[in-house]
């Protein structure tokens, strides 16, 4: 788990810097940066949008994973747990509970979470996850210093669902095929370009509650390849 600790601790790291930064920085300022990263974000995710191999299983994945969502409450759970984390660290910060789930999604939905993570486990190499910890690092830079201190803490969601990934690597291997991972990478990117939207304020999709998608697109896959079409 050696690169999902480096990633962790880079994206406490780089937020802290942040912060640091955020306390001389206009309200204005703060403003156009979030806007500026929610435009970056947006792009990321349109970037990735267009890797699926398969435009039905990922509208398919999203609606049924909308349902699960939406009936679980996700986004709800989500925010009840920023909030607590809010009030028990970071009194009167009230973007911690916005910094703490769009920072979490960004950093967790990806090709390079699962891929880096499933190297880690298997050849005890990182490489891919050291790359990551860069980018997540500036990322959490950015946000940090515009949604405070809510991003350091999503750390903790980084370190669970990638050290979960690393520990379970030898059985999850085999399951994870070049079509499959681009299929997750582009459903993923939708996701993430719902984030960027959010965070510039255009809409407010409830990111969180899409996110069932990506545990039901093997599933529907497999459906899909035994079909007869």
């Amino acid at each position: 788990m050696t690169g999902t600790i480096v990633n962790a601790f880079s994206i406490v790291i780089a937020g802290s810097i942040g912060l640091l930064f955020r306390k001389g920085i206009s309200d204005t300022v703060i403003r156009t940066m979030q806007d500026g990263l929610g435009l970056l974000v947006l792009v990321i995710g349109l970037q990735y949008g267009f890797k699926g191999e398969s435009l039905p299983v990922i509208g398919l994945s999203i609606a049924l994973g909308a349902v699960i969502g939406e009936w679980r409450a996700w986004e709800g759970r989500l925010e009840k747990l920023g909030e607590w984390m809010q009030k028990k660290i970071a009194h009167g910060d009230s973007q911690f509970s916005k910094g703490f789930i769009s920072a979490t999604l960004v950093f967790c939905v990806g090709a390079m979470a699962v891929l880096g993570a499933l190297e880690d486990g298997l050849t005890d190499h990182y490489d891919i996850l050291l790359l990551k910890s860069m980018l997540d690092g500036i990322s959490a830079l950015i946000f940090a210093a515009s949604m405070g201190a809510g991003v350091l803490f999503s750390a903790i969601p980084v370190l669970l669902y990638q050290g979960a990934i690393t520990l379970c690597a030898g059985f999850l291997q085999p399951f994870f095929t070049d079509a499959l991972l681009n299929n997750m990478t582009a459903l993923g990117g939708v996701l993430i370009a719902g984030i960027g939207t959010n965070i510039i304020g255009i809409t407010r999709i409830r990111v969180a509650n899409l996110l069932p998608g990506l545990l039901i697109l093997p599933f529907i896959m497999i459906l899909f390849q035994h079909l007869p079409l």
